[in-house]
């Protein structure tokens, strides 16, 4: 991986004003936030920056406003909570650039932190406008990047900010980048890869790209009917993209060709309604799947030969769950697969990274979150990083 600076190159810092670029777009319920991940995943680059001295900006947008100023849209209504996580007074500046923030600037004493208003109220911040961001810049002496989860957009804020003051990239940041190499930049190899989630279409670049880069493809969810599919397997009324079955059929030939094996289950858990535990609940082979009946997740065979594929790795990267987790029992193999995986970072076996929505709830659900090597929470950013794709705001960055 390539290097990059972070906040040991930065130096002295005391009155310097630092522009913070954090994700802050916390989902909210009755003007409170309902969950402060992504708030506590920044609280020590802030920290350790107000505590050298420096007068804290923080950078963030909050919901999509399309460059026009709504109420329901402003940071302000975070300011409580980030109080919160930092134990701190935090200053709301209702701008991003110009008099008023140079005066709320002012009025900062070292070590103090202010909070800059949404900056996607400004078209410049999504149009990556050069002249937005050096009125940004204007008032500030240093940029700091702790946002993987927008760095995958070239915005005024992740990446035109970058281009003109000395940036360096925060804590949170680090950790990411630091993990993400481990897991395909340069991992331990034998390497493998759990790819899930109800579709085959939104993840055919990462599918592509990983059967360059894996020992091991494991395809789970309802991406894997569509696979089995490609193979002539009758999947009767399951979820499957049939239009794309000889798609999934050519990713499987270019992974032959690379020497990495796929697998897909060879036992499923079938019903022929989508319920919490159905009277029709069975388990059977994949050729025995009536026309009737629909895969909700894979089977118990499936899933301790699995286990015994990630006990022969090294480096582990999933994002997706392997059944429809969200609802019992179609959730037995993506926790019992995530633990036998956590059992094995424990072990100091396996490094296992692990990204995504689902599959973050995936972990938490199985209770296993915290014993993976790293679980990143972004979306987006990370599906383009499994993709191989140059994130803006990374590269960047880069020393």
């Amino acid at each position: 991986m390539a290097s990059f600076k972070t906040l040991d190159d930065i130096g002295e810092l005391t009155g310097k004003v630092v522009l913070v670029r954090v994700d802050l777009n916390l989902p909210m319920a009755d003007g409170r936030a309902t969950d402060l991940t992504r708030a506590r995943a920044v609280a020590p680059t802030i920290l350790e920056l107000a505590d050298a001295g420096a007068k804290v900006l923080l950078l963030a947008h909050f919901g999509r406003p399309k460059g026009a100023r709504h109420s329901a849209m402003s940071l302000s209504m975070v300011q409580g909570d980030i109080e919160d996580v930092l134990g701190r007074e935090v200053m709301f500046i209702p701008e991003v650039a110009g008099p008023v923030t140079a005066q709320a600037i002012g009025i900062l004493g070292n070590g103090d932190i202010g909070l800059l208003e949404n900056t996607r109220f400004w078209p410049g911040e999504e149009a990556n406008d050069p002249e937005f961001a050096a009125s940004i810049a204007a008032n500030a002496n240093l940029y700091v990047n702790d946002a993987f989860s927008a760095a995958h957009r070239a915005h005024a804020s992740t990446e035109g900010l970058a281009r003109i003051l000395p940036a360096f990239a925060g804590r949170s940041m680090q950790k990411e980048l630091e993990a993400l190499d481990k897991a395909l930049g340069a991992p331990e190899k034998p390497v493998a890869a759990v790819v899930g989630g109800a579709k085959v279409s939104s993840k055919l670049a990462v599918l592509r790209h990983l059967v360059g880069q894996v020992d091991h493809l494991i395809i789970g969810g309802g991406m894997a009917n569509t696979f089995l599919a490609g193979r002539g397997v009758n999947v009767g009324k399951s979820l499957c993209e049939h239009d794309l079955a000889a798609t999934a059929e050519a990713i499987m030939d270019a992974a032959d060709r690379a020497g990495c094996t796929v697998h897909l289950p060879y036992d499923v858990v079938v019903a022929k309604e989508f319920a919490a535990n159905p009277p029709s609940l069975r388990t059977c082979n994949v050729h025995e799947v009536a026309e009737d009946e629909m895969i909700l997740d894979i089977g118990p065979h499936a899933v301790e030969a699995l286990a015994d594929v990630l006990k022969t790795c090294r480096t582990l990267v999933w994002n997706g769950p392997l059944g429809a987790f969200e609802t019992q029992p179609f959730d037995v193999a993506t926790v019992s697969l995530a633990r036998v995986a956590a059992a094995l970072t424990k072990e100091g076996s396996l490094v296992s990274v692990a990204g995504g929505g689902d599959t973050v709830a995936a972990l938490n659900q199985a209770g296993v979150a915290g014993d993976f090597s790293y679980v990143s929470t972004a979306g987006g950013a990370f599906l383009e990083w499994m993709e191989g794709q140059v994130l803006p705001g990374v590269a960047i960055l880069q020393a």
